[in-house]
């Protein structure tokens, strides 16, 4: 039971059942599974500038090394990393 809403709270196979259905393009089996989903927000944190601390926080991992393996920054933000070394200089 959830202690905030009082709901029983999903098994794991429920929460992937639903995440399945909610997310799939090509049919069932074709969605996010629970491990892109928590991959993809804590490279959206990561993106935002979510300090390494706050997505250990998050993601409840201990060491740091297993939070840095979620975190794949898109190629636009590394795009936007390289634009402070030299702006306005589109070239990189």
């Amino acid at each position: 039971m959830c202690p905030d809403t009082g709901l029983a709270r999903l098994s794991y196979g429920q929460a992937r059942a639903l995440s399945d259905e909610h997310t799939a393009l090509r049919g069932p089996g074709g969605g996010w599974d629970l491990y892109e989903n928590r991959h993809y927000a804590l490279t959206h944190l990561g993106e935002q500038g979510a300090p390494l601390l706050m997505l250990m926080a998050k993601s409840r991992h201990k060491k740091p090394e297993n939070v840095r393996r979620y975190f794949k920054p898109s190629p636009e933000a590394i795009a936007e990393l390289t634009s402070l070394l030299a702006p306005g200089d589109t070239r990189r």
